[in-house]
């Protein structure tokens, strides 16, 4: 292919020497080859830009018919039909029809349709016999008129010519070339940068720039790729939706300590509490809007407990409940949910799930940050049991290619029984801790207003 600099010096030439170039598309390169048009269209944009101007050209489409590969074969060598008549002998024996599919294959099976249509043979038991004593291979004729000049005369053989594959109609763009206002057959370079000579000899007061062009799309980086903590979120997330689970709305990293502690039955003395173990705002400092019906329940299950519980015996303060932190477990997104499951005319169960960042008040160090993401699940039904919640954990780390598991018994403030999850890793040559795990409790569950039957099994992974 000629470079953009030969197609332009090529088409300056001609210009100089004839004045205009009608149609492009008769344009040949000195070594007699066809010129590309679309090359060509690049060489002429450049030489006719405002600053330019060395020529001007107009688009010139036209429709022109073309062979298909077949079609150029047939236009070579002739028709199907034509050499299925071709193969058959003169005289009355003919030739076999098994023993015509084995000179010609698939051609005999084409052509043979054509031959009977065209009344050039006819068929004499399992034999083929001529019926005329020579044809005229129409068909290669119209497909080398076709081929010569682009077109046919007649519109009744372009449509059974394409019927059969043999040619198509094709858009050809081409273009009509004339002299710019600053013709010339020197092509000034213009500069691209100011470079450290200019400023220093001054040139560039003077020299001819290229105009920017701030409609050009600029090359796609060929770097960026998602970092390793987001694959492992995403590959998360595809285990969730592929076991039926809803993903929580998890937006909101500032909550009350209403939602993030006290709906989870965690007493406003519990150490997670401390400012040594949480981030609270300073502006704002609380929130006030909060369900007024079920905050009351709230209070009275933790003041002189409820729901089979004798609660925590201390005087609930409001107070405490009103400051806004940073949300230090995604489990404030699952209360909030459950409490709105809760307020359903119907209850139906469900299986919600959220991957997202929580804030804890750490020392930061080799192993520990201020901010880490956590992994969370609840399914709420009726009658399920701690056997469910093993049952779905055994599934759930299996998807993840994690298949040896062990459960220990542990202590939560909202489920019970609670459970660690481990796992043996193979490498380490130990034990080690997944998540935690276990049924939230009644004193939790029932102030939202659900049904005393329903179970809630939950899980979190740090």
């Amino acid at each position: 292919m000629s470079t953009t600099e030969e197609l332009q010096t090529l088409v300056l030439t001609i210009l100089d020497a004839k004045g205009t170039i009608p149609n492009t598309k008769d344009l040949v390169t000195s070594d007699n080859k066809e010129v590309d048009q679309l090359a060509l269209l690049g060489a002429l944009k450049s030489l006719s830009i405002a600053d330019k101007e060395m020529v001007k050209y107009e688009t010139i489409e036209e429709e022109i018919w073309v062979l298909t590969d077949e079609g150029n074969e047939i236009a070579d060598k002739g028709s199907h039909e034509a050499k299925v008549f071709d193969a058959i002998p003169v005289g009355e024996e003919g030739i076999a029809i098994s023993a015509l599919r084995e000179i010609l294959d698939e051609t005999a099976k084409i052509g043979q349709g054509k031959a009977f249509k065209n009344k050039w043979v006819i068929k004499r038991g399992d034999n083929l016999v001529r019926a005329v004593d020579s044809i005229i291979d129409q068909t290669r004729i119209d497909l080398e008129v076709i081929r010569s000049t682009g077109t046919h005369s007649d519109p009744k053989v372009l449509f059974e010519l394409r019927k059969r594959k043999l040619c198509d109609k094709h858009k050809v763009i081409s273009y009509s070339v004339s002299k710019g206002p600053k013709f010339s057959l020197t092509i000034e370079k213009q500069a691209r940068d100011v470079t450290f000579e200019m400023l220093q000899s001054g040139e560039w007061k003077t020299a001819n720039f290229k105009k920017y062009n701030f409609d050009a799309l600029g090359i796609p980086p060929s770097g960026g790729h998602l970092h390793p903590l987001m694959k492992v979120r995403e590959e998360f997330r595809q285990i969730f939706f592929e076991m039926g689970f809803e993903e929580m709305p998890t937006n909101k990293f500032v909550e009350s300590s209403f939602w993030n502690f006290d709906s989870l039955f965690q007493p406003q003395q519990h150490p997670a509490r401390d400012a040594h173990d949480t981030f609270f705002l300073k502006d704002p400092a609380i929130c006030t809007q909060f369900p007024t019906e079920y905050l009351k329940r709230v209070k009275e299950v933790h003041s002189i407990g409820g729901y089979g519980s004798t609660g925590y015996g201390y005087d609930w303060k409001i107070e405490e409940a009103q400051k806004l932190i940073l949300r230090t477990h995604t489990t404030a997104v699952s209360s909030f949910m459950l409490y709105n499951l809760a307020q359903q005319k119907e209850f139906k169960p469900v299986k919600y799930f959220s991957i997202d960042r929580v804030f804890r008040n750490e020392t930061v160090d080799a192993t520990h940050l201020a901010e880490f993401h956590q992994v969370e699940g609840v399914i709420a039904d009726k009658g399920l049991t701690l056997g469910d919640l093993i049952g779905f954990m055994n599934t759930f780390f299996n998807k993840m290619g994690v298949k040896n598991l062990r459960f220990k018994p542990a202590y939560n403030p909202y489920t019970e029984p609670s459970m660690e999850i481990f796992s043996y890793h193979q490498g380490l040559g130990k034990w080690v801790e997944m998540g935690n795990s276990g049924m939230f409790r009644p004193e939790m569950l029932e102030p939202m207003g659900l049904d005393p039957e329903v179970r809630v099994i939950a899980w979190g992974l740090g």
